[in-house]
């Protein structure tokens, strides 16, 4: 089974997700979007083994404490490599907007449409959705019907494409192509708000009518 947290964190209120298998209690943690060591000693409260870092994509919201998680746990991290330069690039971004970003440590696996992440028993079908930001992706856990996509889509709303290196093309094809073919059910957990479903999404999304 999978147990999901759901943690708004930093002043942008960026969802980071723990994502559990109760049989061997190995997490992913989602998106580490803000104190890192929070994350790390929430999940060892729980008896949870922090043993991957997965980014849906590399905005500075999304990886403020990446750093801090990173040096508790040296869990390993994985990013699409499009993403990397806008990895390395995180505090400049995050200065833009007057807040300050440790530098992020390198990624240590890089991400493929189509990988399969196993994290005890659970499997992340990672699903390659750019138009936000380069090198965007998604986590598809098919068996228990969710998926982790970041800026992609949200409830009543979809990720914003005024930001360098977006494109709104490019983000209604992943939207259509890779998240409203997956089962109506579906619960899309995103980096922003609450839960929906692609059920929910088609019938009621403005963007999507």
């Amino acid at each position: 089974m999978i147990e999901i947290l759901q943690l708004p964190l930093g002043p942008l209120q960026t969802n980071c997700y723990l994502a559990t298998c109760t049989e061997t209690m190995e997490t992913a943690v989602i998106d580490p979007s803000w104190n890192g060591r929070s994350i790390a000693a929430l999940a060892s409260e729980r008896g949870y083994i922090i043993t991957h870092i997965l980014l849906t994509h590399a905005h500075f919201d999304h990886v403020g404490g990446l750093a801090e998680l990173e040096a508790e746990t040296n869990a390993p991290i994985y990013i699409h490599p499009d993403a990397v330069e806008m990895l390395a690039h995180a505090p400049e971004a995050a200065a833009s907007f007057n807040m300050t970003l440790p530098t992020p440590p390198k990624a240590t696996n890089m991400l493929t449409e189509g990988d399969v992440i196993t994290v005890g028993q659970l499997k992340f079908e990672v699903l390659f959705t750019p138009g936000h930001a380069p090198g965007h992706v998604s986590f598809y856990v098919r068996e228990h019907n969710v998926v982790f996509d970041g800026d992609v889509l949200f409830q009543r709303s979809i990720g914003r494409t005024d930001f360098p290196g977006c494109d709104h093309p490019t983000l209604m094809r992943s939207i259509r192509e890779k998240l409203l073919v997956l089962p109506d059910e579906t619960a899309v957990l995103s980096g922003h708000g609450p839960t929906t479903t692609i059920g929910q999404e088609k019938a009621w999304n403005p963007f999507l009518q």
